[in-house]
């Protein structure tokens, strides 16, 4: 199956043969997993000290007195130790042996990421995800390899114009909000809205050029993930190929 080339002004320059893989099955079970999996490889472990609460005198005063049989600290009747206690230890501490890393087979990751660039050729799951491609001419987008060299934000909005991407841009601009709970309050208070993907033969400068708009990612073909292809475990994000980064995904994630 062959799918156009489009020039950085948004004309047709030629074709390009795509591999194997814009075919594969689409499982958006196993993209779930393997999104999952990369976010819990980065928790840090934590744990609290075994003696947090326990470094007290406080010892139970015994039966009969008409009160609690509680630990209390010596020379006074503040109890102690017990979790119910202020300063007490807690009953079901953090403990850095739990695992949280959920692991996925290396099979299965591959046939993931497979199946999450197969499902960035799908118009109807890339517009179920919430992107703007009134104006995107063709899926999957593929584009001359000028667009790796680019290396100014001024140039690459234009370019982003030509090929009716810049919409889904201006979504994801307008899309940061406040996040809800006490999550705001932890360093994470605003939601980011999720724009294109721009994937690469060889990053020549665009990383440069696409850093300063809002919701754009760039990444090289070798270092494509779960992740980055369906951000928040929901396929089908709007992406755009280079030529040559097609040319090469059909030797790679077999």
């Amino acid at each position: 199956m062959k799918v156009n080339v489009y020039s950085i002004e948004g004309k047709v320059s030629g074709d390009v043969k795509l591999p194997p893989i814009f075919e594969e099955v689409y499982r958006p079970d196993l993209i779930k997993r393997a999104v999952i999996s990369i976010q819990t490889a980065r928790i840090q472990p934590m744990g609290n000290n075994p003696m947090a609460g326990k470094r007290t005198s406080a010892t139970s005063w015994g039966s009969g007195r008409g009160v609690a049989m509680v630990p209390r600290i010596k020379n006074g009747s503040k109890a102690g130790f017990i979790p119910q206690a202020i300063g007490g230890r807690k009953a079901h501490p953090l403990r850095v042996e739990k695992v949280h890393h959920e692991k996925i087979n290396n099979k299965e990751r591959r046939f993931a990421i497979r199946s999450a660039i197969a499902a960035t050729a799908n118009k109807e799951i890339v517009e179920e995800r919430g992107h703007r491609i009134e104006n995107v001419p063709a899926f999957p987008l593929v584009v001359d390899d000028d667009l790796e060299a680019v290396k100014k934000a001024k140039e690459t909005r234009e370019i982003f114009q030509n090929l009716g991407i810049y919409d889904d841009v201006i979504r994801a601009k307008n899309g940061k909000k406040i996040r809800a709970g006490r999550g705001k309050t932890r360093g994470r208070k605003y939601k980011k809205v999720k724009g294109p993907l721009v994937v690469v033969g060889d990053d020549k400068g665009i990383s440069l050029g696409a850093r300063n708009h809002a919701g754009v990612d760039v990444v090289s073909v070798e270092n494509l993930n779960a992740e980055l292809l369906a951000p928040g475990t929901h396929p089908g994000r709007l992406t755009i190929f280079t030529k040559s980064a097609v040319e090469k995904l059909g030797g790679l994630f077999q």
